[in-house]
Order: structure tokens, then sequence, then C-alpha cells
């Protein structure tokens, strides 16, 4: 049925080519004093930044829809964020232009969607993307009848023909002509692509994932991984923080080195290379290369969220400096560039300035030279290879920049050998010079911030600076991660207590989805471990039942992307694919299997499991797109250790031995305090084997349970870290 959906799909897009009738164009090209579109009362920086094109764009609502059945026309629905680089180009070629936006305003409704603001609308269009043409991206563009059903889709479009490849001038009238004349075969591919989806979302043969497939997953990082320059797979080359999570928890439970190699390679490759802020700090996007060398400019703050993990779980690993100092260095960053005076993060920074990708990073000798005394900049150019003729070639035509993208070569550690200086001197020279260079870029024009302020990208922010916090042992970062909780819940949530997506301008609309109650779950679930203050667990488990009451498929298991009571689209999505960022199921089956084990709640792991079952076979196929998801299997296979230490907080015995568990790389430790009466109480309630849990003779008492198994309490820290099998 698929094959015949494509050829079908085929045909339309050969149709398209046959239809040559134009339309006689009225060309207006004044484009001074352009009066704004039906987006200018949006609070979407993505729908703003279209809020003045010639196209007369509407928000995805009632009024478009109802205007395309009025009028009889399709909906042209472009896709997109704000920070996207090929969404400028699309709009600065085609949507900026007035010949182009006089053909849309004719032939379609046009309407413009922010997929961080509506990731429901982006995941199902983006699916039939997929099918209809074997590939996706942003911009995304798809033609659809108005009750939604789309016909055509594509990516980026340019204006005109390129290689045999219709541009905007070229299929508009066609797709217009079409819409006219052959509604027959326009219905024809409607009613394939909804069997298509159909199909698609049909739960599959069932299996309870189990530690092959984990040792499968392993196997397929192995035979990806780059030896030279670590990653895996070619360029382009993603961070995917989730997969070195996942081989370090291999790591730690089987004790294979080749694991933590893999890890460590590619955190100290990424860490020197055009992909991180040399001068500024936080990672870039992805690299265009292999080396790391030449990035997609734009910064999100879920890659930060995700490497700051990275980092810090390394660093719990191995105690190895430059992880910390990565760690604090994006922290900085955060801090001083995406951080709104009301506590929470914003979205994202751009990749281009003044038209430019890149422009705001990018280096000169002679700049660095006019900045730098004689001695600073013979240091910076040697550190960060610098050169007169530029050190990287432009991605599209192939040809040297004169342009530097500052970066290492080896560790900072090597080269101080190299260049035969003491570490700390060459440390302190650098940060010297550096400070000089980012004041000077900070002269720059800045690349456009979005500042919007995302529930999902937050929570996994808590749960990165909650982690962070334990691993360098920074009480600063517990209270920027409690901040954020803090403007969440006053901010973000309903009445009724249910999250909201999206907060600009003191505006907070959308329902939440699946990945707003899951990542915030995950950063409340670590904040509870970082200050044991047990409101941070209660809502931990109230969320989790508003996933299970409103967004789990009951029947079949997993869990869908939107509520219940969310608006119908073509259909509820669901996945487990872990992309950019671990997916919503995965995240909620790693939350279940730790709650289950903390609480005594055995519903929430056999919940957990269902998960992974309905996805086992999709998942089966490459187990390498499933990290995340093999994490929370990992979790539930074991082993895994709960400890219930009851003793004073204040206290020197109670603290060391909170402190000690900090010092070990503990992945699947869930740790308990039974200390005021306020969390004896409230354990007590909700996780009622606890009560028993006492101090011997006053002092502070570790209860460890391995693998459900109870060992026998100990006041004893050696004892304690021994039961933890510390020494692995």
């Amino acid at each position: 049925m698929f094959r015949t959906f494509v050829a079908k799909h085929t045909f339309i897009r050969s149709l398209l080519l046959i239809f040559e009738s134009k339309r006689g164009i009225n060309v207006t090209n004044d484009s001074d004093n352009q009066k704004p579109n039906h987006l200018l009362n949006e609070k979407s920086p993505y729908l703003l930044q279209h809020a003045y094109n010639p196209v007369d764009w509407y928000a995805w609502n009632d009024e478009a829809f109802e205007k395309a059945k009025k009028e009889n026309k399709p909906i042209f629905l472009s896709i997109g964020y704000s920070t996207c680089h090929w969404c400028h180009v699309m709009a600065h070629e085609s949507f900026e232009d007035i010949e182009v936006a006089q053909l849309m305003n004719d032939a379609f409704v046009n309407i413009k969607v922010d997929r961080e603001e509506r990731p429901d609308i982006d995941k199902t269009y983006m699916q039939v993307a997929q099918m209809m043409t074997g590939k996706g991206g942003w911009p995304l563009t798809i033609i659809m009848t108005p009750d939604k059903k789309p016909f055509y889709a594509a990516t980026y479009i340019p204006k005109k023909m390129r290689y045999n490849f219709p541009g905007m001038m070229e299929l508009i009238p066609r797709l217009d002509e079409l819409w006219r004349t052959d509604q027959e075969n326009i219905t024809d591919v409607t009613e394939r692509v909804m069997e298509a989806l159909s199909s698609a979302t049909e739960s599959s043969a069932k299996r309870n994932l189990g530690r092959e497939d984990i040792e499968n997953a392993f196997a397929s990082y192995s035979l990806r991984f780059d030896e030279q320059k670590g990653g895996f797979g070619k360029a382009p080359k993603f961070p995917s923080p989730h997969n070195l999570l996942f081989l370090l928890r291999y790591w730690k439970r089987t004790g294979d080195e080749w694991a933590l190699h893999m890890v460590e390679k590619t955190l100290t490759e990424m860490r020197i290379g055009g992909i991180y802020d040399q001068i500024g700090f936080g990672f870039h996007r992805y690299s265009t290369d292999e080396k790391w060398l030449l990035p997609h400019f734009e910064k999100m703050l879920y890659d930060q969220a995700m490497l700051i993990m990275a980092y810090s779980e390394a660093y719990s690993a191995t105690k190895k400096k430059e992880y910390a100092d990565t760690v604090r260095e994006i922290i900085e960053y955060l801090k001083r560039d995406m951080m709104s005076d009301e506590g929470a993060f914003y979205s994202a920074e751009d990749a281009d300035s003044e038209g430019e990708e890149g422009r705001f990073y990018v280096w000169t000798l002679e700049e660095i030279n006019s900045v730098l005394t004689p001695e600073q900049a013979e240091l910076i150019s040697n550190v960060f290879n610098i050169r007169a003729d530029g050190n990287f070639r432009d991605e599209a035509t192939g040809e040297k920049v004169v342009s530097n993208i500052p970066h290492m070569i080896q560790p900072l550690g090597k080269l101080a050998q190299t260049l035969k200086i003491p570490l700390k001197k060459i440390e302190s020279k650098l940060d010297a010079s550096r400070t000089i260079l980012l004041k000077k870029r900070e002269e720059r024009i800045r690349p456009h911030l979005d500042d919007k302020i995302l529930t999902d990208w937050n929570g996994l922010l808590v749960a990165a600076l909650t982690k962070a916090s334990r691993a360098l042992r920074n009480p600063e970062y517990l209270e920027l991660a409690e901040g954020i909780v803090k403007f969440i819940l006053e901010k973000m949530r309903k009445e009724d207590g249910n999250l909201l997506h999206r907060y600009r301008e003191g505006e907070v609309a959308i329902q939440g989805f699946l990945d707003d109650y899951a990542f915030l779950t995950w950063g409340l679930i670590e904040l509870y471990h970082g200050t044991f203050k047990t409101q941070y667990l209660e809502q931990a488990i109230k969320y989790t039942e508003i996933l299970l009451e409103k967004f789990r498929d009951k029947e079949q298991g997993g869990f869908f992307f939107t509520s219940e009571e969310s608006e119908e689209l073509l259909q509820r999505q669901m996945d487990a694919y872990d992309g950019a960022i671990p997916s919503g199921n995965s995240i909620t089956m790693y939350n279940l299997v730790r709650l289950g084990r903390m609480i005594g709640k055995r519903e929430y792991e056999d919940i957990a499991e269902s998960v992974g079952a309905r996805f086992s076979e999709i998942a089966s196929r490459s187990m390498g797109g499933f990290s995340m998801l093999l994490s929370a299997l990992d979790y539930s296979i074991g082993p895994t250790f709960e400890i219930v230490i009851a003793g004073a907080p204040g206290n020197q015995d109670t603290l060391r031995m909170i402190a000690l568990l900090d010092d070990y790389y503990l992945p699947n430790v869930t740790t308990l305090l039974r200390g005021t009466d306020e969390q004896k109480a409230m354990l007590s309630k909700i996780a009622a084997y606890t009560k028993y849990h006492e101090p011997i003779k006053g002092e502070a008492t570790a209860h460890v349970c391995v693998e459900q198994n109870c060992m026998l309490p100990t006041t004893d820290v050696e004892k304690m870290l021994e039961l933890l099998d510390t020494d692995r």
C-alpha cells in the first residue's frame, strides 16, 4: 500500500511538471511601507518575523481554515522556526518578494506555524513529508485541502527553477491549475496519505525488550564510531548527547572500556572543535563536516542542557577537569546570554547576523591583531589556529574563506606540553585574551534571540543543572534549577495544575504536550535528589499521573504526543525515536522506572515495560536511534540501588553520607531522605515502605536495597559504598 501511495505522489509531481500555464501578474515592486498581515499580534518570534511579508499570512486558526473553505482554496502551510537558516533564505527569496507573494495570495490561503510553539502540527506534517518525499527538514512546505489533508510536500523551495526542480514561480501556477482542474487526483492522493498515516500508527508485534537489545545498540555504536574524531557516522555530525549517556551506563554496568573511550573521544573532540564557541562558550547546533570544525552556528537551549548532562556525568565517571570546565563554561554562557530576568531560559540564538551565517562568531587574523597585544595575538593564533588566509572552507562552494573559526587541534593540556608552557599559565593568559575578544565581539550585531520560554526545554535544563550541581558541588546551579521550576509552576500552568507550553512577554499559551510533562518530571526527579525537598517528588508524581490519565494509550501501550483534550489533527502522534533530543516516550519510560523504584509502585514499572514493548519492533530495526529508551531499559534491568537515608538533614554524618553519594558515578541509584518531620510524613504517605526506616542509635543510617532486596541498615559510609558497588 505504501509503495502505491508513493507512486501516486510521484504521479502528482509529474503532473505538476506538465502544467505550463501561467497567470498574468500585475507586479508592484515598491515594498516600502508594507502593511502588516494577520501575524502582527502573534507572540511567536518566528511568526513576527513574517508579519510584514507581502504574503497574506495567517496563523493556524479557525479564521484561516474558514477562509479557505469559503473561497475554495488550498492551504499553503509553511512550518519553521525563528533561528532556522534555510527558513530565512526562503523568506528572503520568496516570502518577501512581491511577485511570489501575489502568486501565493491568489492561489492559496497561507498559514505560518512555529514548530517550537506547535510541535504537534510539525510532527504530523513532517511525517507526511517523509512519507511523500523520503526526507524532512525546515522550512517544511505542505499544500493541503481546507480540511487539512495534504497532497503535496517539500522542504526549502527556491524562487525559480533549479536543477530541473520547480521553484515557487513555476510551482504555484501548476498547483493552482491542478487544484482547479483535477480534484479527482488530489482526492486520490489525500486518501492515500490518510491510509498511509493510519497504517504507520497501527501497533506492530510487541515483545519485552531485554539485554540483547542493549548489546545490539552497543554494537551499532561501535560500528559507526569515528575513531579519528569521535562521534558516530559521517557528516553532518550531531552531538546527540543522549547516545553518550547510554554508553556511560553501558560502561558502568559492564566495565567495557571501549564504551567509555567512545564517550570521552567524542566529548573531547567536540569541546576543542569549531562546534564549540571557543570565545563565548556554548555549543552550536551541529557540525557540517566530520571534524567538528564547521558548524551550523545556531545555538539551541536543549543542546546546552543535554550536553551539560553528558559532560557532568563524564566528570562524575572520570573526574577529568576538562569536563567540569566545559560544564561551567556552558552554564556561564546560558546565564550571560540566555537567561530571562524571571529566572527561566530562552529558546535559541540564530546562526545568522547581518544576513550571513556565522558572521558573529568568525575572526580574521587582522581583527585579532588589532585587538590584542602581539604576545596575546600569537597565543590566540597558536591555540585557536587563526591563519592569515583563514582556516575553513565555505560549506556551499568549498572555497577557502579568509575568516577563521576558533578551534583547537588538541586539548589544551597537550598543547601546553607542545608549547612548553605550564597549563595554569596558559589557561590564565588564554582567559585574559579571550575576555578581550569577547568584549570586542559584543560590539558586533548579535544574532537574533528567540526569547520565548518553553516548558519542555526548561525542564531539560532543570535536570542538567541539578546533575551539574551534584557533580561539581556547586549550589548556585541548584538555585538556578529551582528558579526555573518556580517560574514554570507560577507562570506556566493552568489553575487545574495542567501545564502550558509557551511563555513570552507575559503571555502563556498552548496546552502542554508529552515532552512538557516528561522533561519537567525528569527535572523534578533530579531536583529532588539535589535538594531532598519533598514538594519536587510530589510534583513529579502529579505530572506522571496526568500523563497516565490524558496521554497514555491504555490498550496498546506508549504515550501520545498530545493530550486527549488537545486539538484534533490528522492523527494523534506517538513515537519513541530519539532525535535531536530524547523522545517524550523514552523519558517517560525512564521516569516511570525510577519513580516506581523510589516510591515502591510496581504499577509504574509495568507501564514502563509496556512502553518498551510498544516500540520493540521499530526499535529493533535501528537500536542506535533509541538510546534513551535503552537507558530506561538498562535502569529497569539493573542492577539498581534504592537508598533511604534516615538522619537529621543538618548533621554532619547525614551531610557526609549524601556528599559521598555525589562523589561517584551512580546512574542507577535513587535516594530518599527521611530527616525532618515533614519529610517523614510525606514519604510515609507516598512511599509507605519508608516508614520503617529509622536512624540507628541516633546516627545517620543508610537503608540500601539492591535489586529490590534490602540489605541490613548501616551507619558506616564505607559499608554503604561497598553495597553500591562503587569500585566498578
